[in-house]
């Protein structure tokens, strides 16, 4: 069997030893996130060093996602670290006090705008959420607010106005350093935070070709904001995130379950990859077995037809990551037998470009008889992600000679990549070795009907435009009729 749904880790402290990173990537990482809201630079490229290293000892292709910080908005420090609040303490934030000296009556905060951004009645949740304080007046830059939690309040909380509505921009100039930096390490992907326009992902891009990279860009959803144009942002981005921590106190927990299937759906029929993240098993930051609600949340988010699913603390400080992992794994491949792979064929009018008619004729042919495994030769991965959204259970296997292609390819469900080298073959013997590697690697037997999909051209940019049905030992070495045929 193999596992359909991808895993997504962060790095930090309980992962800085080689050997825990390789068992990591052993007992079934995809991806790792690094994550650039904490670290120097000097940490960020040992943290990628690592990653490639492991990944080179263990033998197998992984990505990375680089997690760029975003506007998050604090408040100031405490002169005594932390002050208690009951219900009805009035409390002001200040953009003009001294962001050393917090009191019990006032605090500084790091957003200067943030007057302009709030009025009487607004809500404001600090830390993940769980300290509401109301704004009772705006005056200048001070704003007064009476909390309605009991709790201690530590310098340097989140903020978050409920509802959304802040109008920081999504890059500071800090991640448009980190931006270049990721580019330039080989990130294969740049996840931008706080995203709320279209012209978030381009500035993104734009940063990233300037420096030369390939990263795609992953827009992670967390503002009400980009709820509301989700299928904008969808269709800019290259993949989303679901970050349920921002975005559950911007919307309101109980409206997260539905907004995360919403997108999910757009995702898939807009042949985009989707991650969802945040507490899938936090309880297994300190224990070794997760609540029967993080099984749940884990198997539901498989249902709901994800790309990956991500790990936060659980990897990056918890006690257990390797067990975190291996629960994670079997809760998936749980899940996924129990998954309608009914096809998923869109109901195209027309199809946007060539490479999409040739996926969906390849799914198509794939439904409708017993297929073992479908064979994606690629330059740039397009043709074997326009697949993996027709979700069917069937393995496909995403054969290219670019290392990035391939990492990128580790992020797409249902798809496994592998090198091949299209250009090592003669045209006509290309077909023959592609089904022997899958053979030596023991996913194909004599018999099995598989399918094929490339390009005329191949090496080239022209993508895919053509699909083969070969049974495993019929395919010959020498088809010098198809050359013919094809002008080569």
């Amino acid at each position: 069997m193999y596992r359909q749904t991808k895993i997504v880790a962060t790095l930090g402290p309980a992962t800085d030893d080689p050997e825990v990173l390789a068992a990591l990537l052993q007992a079934g990482v995809d991806t790792v996130r690094v994550n650039f809201s904490h670290g120097s630079a000097t940490d960020h490229r040992r943290h990628f060093e690592t990653v490639r290293l492991a990944a080179s000892k263990v033998n197998k292709e992984v990505a990375i996602l680089a997690d760029i910080q975003g506007p998050k908005i604090r408040i100031a420090r405490f002169t005594e670290g932390s002050i208690e609040l009951h219900v009805g303490h009035l409390l002001t934030i200040d953009a003009d006090h001294d962001p050393d000296n917090g009191t019990v009556d006032i605090v500084g905060v790091d957003y200067p705008s943030l007057h302009n951004d709030v009025r009487p009645g607004h809500r404001l949740r600090l830390g993940d959420g769980e300290i509401v304080l109301e704004v009772v007046s705006v005056k200048g830059k001070k704003i007064q607010c009476r909390s309605l939690s009991v709790a201690v309040l530590s310098g340097q909380k989140g903020i978050n106005l409920e509802g959304g509505g802040l109008s920081a921009g999504a890059i500071t100039d800090k991640d448009k350093h980190d931006i270049q930096l990721a580019a330039e390490l080989g990130a294969n992907f740049v996840a931008l935070s706080f995203v709320r326009s279209t012209d978030d992902i381009q500035q993104g891009r734009a940063l990233v070709k300037q420096v030369g990279g390939q990263a795609a860009i992953i827009a992670k959803i967390e503002r009400a904001e980009a709820v509301h144009i989700i299928e904008d942002l969808v269709a800019e981005a290259d993949g989303v995130m679901i970050a349920r921590g921002d975005l559950a106190i911007e919307i309101g927990e109980a409206e997260v379950p539905g907004v995360q299937k919403q997108i999910v759906k757009v995702a898939t029929c807009l042949n985009k990859p989707v991650i969802i993240a945040t507490q899938m098993m936090e309880s297994m930051i300190h224990t070794q077995v997760p609540t029967r609600a993080e099984v749940s949340d884990v198997a539901n988010a498989v249902l709901d037809g994800t790309d990956a699913v991500m790990l936060s603390a659980e990897t990056a400080v918890g006690k257990y990551p390797e067990v975190v992992v291996k629960t994670v794994v079997d809760v998936c491949m749980s899940a996924e037998k129990y998954h309608s792979n009914i096809p998923n064929l869109p109901e195209y009018n027309q199809f946007q470009n060539i490479e999409q008619a040739v996926a969906f004729a390849a799914m198509h042919i794939a439904n409708g008889m017993t297929v073992r495994a479908i064979i994606a030769l690629t330059e740039s991965g397009k043709t074997a992600l326009l697949m993996s959204r027709i979700r069917s259970g069937i393995p496909i296997y995403g054969l290219s000679r670019h290392a990035d292609t391939r990492q990128k390819m580790m992020l797409y469900r249902d798809v496994v990549p592998i090198a091949f080298d299209v250009l090592a073959s003669a045209y006509f013997e290309v077909n023959y070795n592609a089904v022997a590697l899958l053979e030596t690697h023991g996913y194909l037997t004599h018999g099995d009907v598989v399918i094929l999909t490339k390009g005329d051209y191949m090496g080239g940019t022209q993508g895919a435009n053509a699909v083969k049905v070969l049974t495993v030992g019929s395919v010959k070495k020498g088809l010098k009729a198809e050359a013919s045929w094809t002008g080569n």
